[in-house]
């Protein structure tokens, strides 16, 4: 939301991603006793007693598996979440519950049946075992050719994780970026590429919390090859929650998407109702929340290619000191939480993309969505019709931004 929120909210809540409190060492080390029947350091000869980073529910510690030698890093629940989780739960539903009786307006009460049923997930590390393999798996038979890591688990139990030891830069670290001949455009494109995967790629999962914390990047020449690829790697962490966009709700998402692309209001309203169940009134909201754009550059076709002036900066900040921040809570109580959690995705690598001041601005951000989602809508016509292939591309019937898919992306 960096585009709606003052930088001072933003660069605050920074710190939270992997800067939390830390739990005490000793504890750490009583958990891993208790949960492994093992001493901690019967099984690992070096072992941080200060972690790498800490996020609200783990924190991660670099060590040596003392029977190989190899370097892994160790993630471990806080050991009295178990204990407080419970209450917090039952907290968070009180007070969204008091806000909503003496404030209608916010209705967040949403949000506190999200943490209900997501947290338990994210708390159960063998779970987070489970989606690694299954992401990795996906892109190595799917998108071989995207850099993308995900650090290989050696083995889990509920509260404890050990993995291979990735470690790199935050990927809005721009000194590291140009210290390293590392293209800030390039980051940008991959890190589209990556999440369009998840979100239109057939059978992929959707990491769902996508924040800079999570995300890490790092050279590597390897790659490169005769000139060609990347020169870096980027490293996802943290795959306790996960989500399954269901096949009908993508197709209609990419229609939408495409629609969008060519400043087709009627189609975008159609794709929009299909989606998320949005009326017409709410539609100019909706529409600015989800290209993070003000509606009257959304609906003036061919606009959305061209980067935010500060006009239509100061125009979405006004809005929202009028009013428009009750609107949006509103709204998002409606939104299926799948949705929210796709939107959630889509405001990272628009963020992500600003915060590297690329020099091509949204065109090749849209471009890469285009031609996921034309990909989506062409394979949905192909399936209707077993006999056809990808020959008849030429004859099949798409939304007008399917011409993009000819612009080179590079």
């Amino acid at each position: 939301m960096n585009y709606l929120l003052p930088t001072e909210w933003t660069t605050t809540f920074i710190p939270l991603q992997d800067k939390c409190p830390v739990s005490p060492f000793h504890l750490i080390q009583d958990m891993y006793q208790h949960d492994t029947g093992v001493g901690l350091w019967d099984y690992f000869s070096e072992f941080s007693t200060d972690p790498i980073g800490a996020a609200s529910l783990a924190q991660v510690h670099l060590a040596t598996i003392r029977e190989t030698g190899r370097k892994v890093a160790v993630k471990v629940q806080h050991p009295e979440l178990e204990a407080f989780v419970p209450l917090d739960v039952a907290l968070t539903k009180y007070t969204f519950s008091t806000l909503k009786r003496f404030f209608p307006e916010y209705d967040l009460e949403w949000l506190s049946s999200e943490v209900e049923i997501s947290l338990p997930k994210e708390l159960d590390f063998q779970e987070e075992a489970k989606n690694a393999a299954r992401m990795r798996a996906h892109f190595d038979a799917h998108a071989p050719e995207l850099p993308l890591v995900i650090p290989e688990v050696l083995w889990a139990k509920k509260r404890i994780l050990v993995m291979a030891c990735e470690s790199g830069n935050r990927p809005d670290d721009l000194e590291y970026l140009d210290r390293n001949d590392i293209d800030r455009d390039e980051v940008s494109a991959t890190m589209a590429r990556i999440f369009n995967e998840m979100i239109f790629g057939d059978g992929a999962p959707l990491h769902c919390d996508p924040h800079g914390g999570n995300i890490a990047i790092r050279k590597n020449t390897s790659r490169r090859g005769l000139g060609r690829g990347p020169n870096f790697d980027i490293i996802l962490y943290d795959h306790g929650l996960y989500r399954d966009i269901p096949l009908d709700l993508r197709r209609s998402y990419a229609k939408m998407w495409l629609s969008v692309i060519d400043g087709d209001m009627k189609s975008m309203r159609k794709y929009a109702h299909e989606v998320a169940g949005i009326e017409d009134k709410d539609f100019p909201l909706f529409a600015s929340a989800i290209t993070g754009r003000d509606y009257s550059v959304v609906s003036t076709e061919g606009s959305i290619l061209k980067n935010r002036s500060s006009n239509e900066q100061k125009s979405m900040s006004s809005q929202l000191q009028e009013g428009l921040i009750v609107d949006l809570v509103q709204l998002l109580a409606r939104v299926p939480r799948i949705i929210l959690l796709i939107l959630k995705t889509n405001d990272l690598t628009r963020s992500l993309d600003e915060n590297l001041h690329t020099s091509q601005g949204p065109i090749r951000s849209f471009l890469i969505l285009a031609r996921f989602c034309t990909r989506t809508v062409f394979l949905e016509q192909v399936g209707e019709d077993p006999r056809a292939g990808f020959a008849s591309l030429a004859t099949t019937r798409c939304p007008p931004a399917c011409g993009l898919v000819g612009v080179h992306e590079g």
